[in-house]
């Protein structure tokens, strides 16, 4: 095969690339607007937010649901790809854990509303909680286990009853008590976590 050959097939692949960080992108943008305003924020604020026309956000997602979930699904992608980066890059597993939160913390808030934009896809939702279960529990599971390898949390701490403890702190900040801060009781909440020498 000559470089004639190779010349359309590596045309299409940078093609792609650049549809795939387009997409990106785009619903990067779309989360931030979700996260901001919710997910009834209108199309033409996240077009601008994302720098394109809403026919670009209409060609690729149709529908409101299609974004919301194609949102929820990149992100679920963005919070388990982030967790061997912060193991390498942070002090200490803890620190990697405590960012990772952070990061879940931002997806829970944008996510917010998802349900009642998916109700008329029930079967489309149960699947992407599937999707969220099957992704993140290995991965919350990977950064207890260096936590728990380094002595710096407690042994009993399964990773499913503290995702769903950060899942019902989060749900909290949907009331309207402006003196309900997140953050700060996710942070009790692993502080709860850490070990204590005795």
């Amino acid at each position: 095969m000559d470089a004639g050959d190779r010349t359309p097939s590596a045309t299409t692949s940078a093609k792609r690339a650049d549809a795939q960080r387009n997409e990106r992108a785009l619903l990067d943008a779309a989360a931030s607007v979700f996260k901001t305003h919710g997910v009834d924020a209108p199309v033409r604020r996240i077009a601008t937010a994302a720098g394109v026309g809403m026919g670009t956000i209409y060609r690729h997602f149709p529908t409101r649901a299609d974004l919301v979930a194609a949102v929820y699904r990149h992100q679920i992608d963005a919070c388990a790809e982030a967790a061997p980066t912060l193991l390498a890059a942070e002090p200490s597993p803890f620190d990697a854990l405590t960012r990772w939160i952070d990061l879940f913390v931002d997806f829970l808030v944008t996510k917010h509303g998802l349900a009642a934009a998916m109700r008329n896809d029930p079967e489309g939702f149960a699947t992407l909680h599937t999707l969220f279960l099957d992704r993140l529990l290995p991965v919350l599971d990977t950064l207890l286990a260096a936590a728990r390898a380094a002595g710096e949390i407690t042994a009993d701490i399964p990773a499913y009853q503290l995702m769903r403890a950060v899942g019902d702190i989060c749900a909290g900040a949907e009331t309207a008590d402006p003196d309900y801060d997140v953050r700060f009781t996710i942070r009790l909440l692993l502080d709860g976590c850490r070990r204590v020498e005795v």
